[in-house]
């Protein structure tokens, strides 16, 4: 085991290194950090009717987002479940692991190799067996770009021995990623007569109040002669009902020990049964919102979030719900009356957050040409919380001291520095909200203002600097004290808040270290939360006086 001491002010303070889940972590960081980097500077549809291997690399792209997706959330859920006993048994690395930078300078080269092949094949296009050869040797040098990162953070004898000690849970990570995959591409040729059937659901639903309206299962249309929609194959619903079913089946498989088999089955069926019918109303919803008058809102805030918020809401409140049912769950309402016995630590740090993000996802169903007129709405969600959870506040040392000003300050500079990185045009107000009335205007730019200088900041800090830094160091996250250091902790949660912004994910891994730094200087999250303001506050005087609108 790796440790360091670190002073900060008048207090030292050592902190655990190299533990493999704080490693994989870091490993995961440099992932995503390097994908991004690549990415950015890729043209995704360059391969589009391509012929050979390299055709077949544009056709598979979004099935490959969905295997990695699919594979890491089952992932997770299975060493929840399983692999953690296991993996808690070698919980420390061999002796002598520290990072070996041999086979990090070795990654590095190997990445490095493999960006300058995305460029080749992405940008110059080669033609023929030259681009089948090119495509095989990209795959190989990404493929040993990820396994000398991973030998790089940790020895390959920890690798042998955690696939060892979670036995065949790999294996079933496997089979049920890719087979949720191929489930849902195979069910491609069901969507027709399953959109009928959705047809006819929401016209059922919206019958009562539209009058004129209109379904044309022949042509898949639906609507008024004023406004309709064309039942696509992704509104279907065969999508939701695959992603609820891999969804419920791993959850019954990870948890089985919990539940009253074979009574547990039926959450399938009425998972199956409930996104259906969501999906029905989100496309009834879609029209209604369309004949009212309000065809750009339909058919893009909710018509590109309804669907992510039902199947949020149907699989985690049937699985969550279902665990309080003493018929179907072993512990039943016990579990619940225990959990309610004693606060939750975790919540009021949390939870501020969350109702920022549940509350975008809501306000994205209103917005119209990228505006989000409901801003308000994540204003009032962050207050809402932070109010209720305001006695536990009370412990916090909120007192701000000038450094804090100067590093908010330091930050605006970084981020403006940095932003032609991003790769975003400028551009001014948006149209909306111009050609809005002047009341209408100003009461957004009121609300948006004391979002971003003063919500924004309470519920990021609360999150990140509150609660993930100091949860990387140990379980009991209350015990650490702010002033502890450590490397691991300090990077991911400032990388993490990085990928939060994004584009700018640089600017925002950097502008995380300087909030990190602040919180540690004096051990009061005060200084975090009045940097990040400041920082904040900056960027609104700069957007309205400037114009740069594209920074909002």
């Amino acid at each position: 085991m790796v440790s360091d001491s670190v002073q900060l002010g008048d207090v030292a303070l050592s902190a655990k290194q190299g533990r493999p889940l704080w490693r994989i972590a870091s490993l995961a960081g440099l992932f995503a950090a390097e994908v991004l980097l690549i990415s950015a500077r890729t043209p995704h549809d360059a391969l589009r009717d391509a012929p050979g291997l390299p055709g077949l690399i544009f056709s598979l792209g979004a099935w490959k987002v969905r295997l990695l997706v699919t594979l890491a959330v089952i992932g997770l859920l299975f060493w929840q479940a399983r692999g953690k006993r296991n993996l808690d048994r070698i919980s420390e690395p061999p002796a002598g692991a520290g990072l070996a930078w041999s086979w990090l300078l070795a990654h590095l080269s190997a990445i490095l190799l493999f960006a300058g092949l995305t460029f080749i094949l992405f940008v110059n296009r080669p033609q023929g067996a030259g681009a089948d050869f090119l495509v095989v040797g990209w795959i190989a040098t990404g493929v040993a770009a990820i396994v000398l990162a991973a030998f790089a953070f940790l020895p390959p004898a920890f690798w042998r021995e955690a696939l060892r000690g979670t036995g065949d849970v790999w294996a079933y990570i496997l089979v049920l990623g890719v087979g949720a995959c191929a489930l849902a591409a195979y069910a491609t040729p069901i969507w027709s007569p399953l959109a009928r059937w959705t047809l006819r659901l929401a016209w059922v639903l919206l019958r009562p109040f539209v009058p004129g309206l209109t379904a044309d299962p022949s042509h898949m249309t639906f609507g008024t002669h004023s406004f309709s929609v064309e039942v696509a194959p992704a509104c279907s619903g065969y999508e939701g009902i695959g992603l609820i079913l891999a969804f419920t089946t791993g959850w019954l498989w990870f948890f089985r020990r919990e539940w009253r088999f074979p009574r547990a089955l039926l959450l399938l069926p009425l998972g199956v049964a409930t996104i259906w019918v969501f999906n029905a109303m989100r496309v009834a919803g879609l029209v209604l919102i369309g004949v009212a008058g309000a065809p750009e809102i339909a058919l893009q805030g909710f018509h590109s979030h309804a669907g992510w918020i039902a199947f949020n809401i149907v699989a985690l409140g049937t699985c969550l719900a279902a665990r309080r049912i003493p018929w179907l769950s072993i512990a039943g309402g016990g579990t619940a009356i225990a959990e309610r016995s004693e606060p939750n630590p975790v919540a009021p740090y949390l939870m501020p957050f969350l109702g920022i993000l549940a509350a975008g996802m809501v306000a994205g169903l209103a917005s119209s040409n990228g505006f989000e007129w409901l801003y308000v709405l994540r204003v009032a969600a962050a207050a809402a919380a932070l109010w209720y959870f305001r006695d536990r506040y009370r412990a916090l040392d909120w007192r701000v001291g000038w450094p804090a000003v100067a590093l908010g300050g330091l930050v605006f500079v970084i981020w403006i520095a940095l932003e032609p990185l991003a790769g975003s045009v400028r551009t001014g107000p948006p149209l909306a909200l111009t050609s809005a009335p002047a009341v209408a205007r100003m009461a957004w730019l009121a609300f948006r203002i004391i979002g971003a200088v003063i919500t924004v900041p309470l519920a990021e800090e609360l999150a990140f600097r509150g609660f993930l830094l100091r949860r990387l160091v140990s379980a009991d996250f209350e015990s650490v004290v702010w002033r502890t250091f450590a490397w691991t902790p300090f990077l991911i949660s400032s990388i993490g808040f990085g990928l939060l912004h994004g584009d700018r994910w640089l600017a925002g891994s950097i502008a995380g270290m300087i909030y990190a730094f602040a919180v540690m200087r004096r051990g009061k999250i005060g200084e975090a939360v009045a940097a990040h303001a400041v920082t904040n506050a900056l960027l609104a005087i700069y957007v309205l006086v400037t114009g740069n609108w594209q920074l909002w």
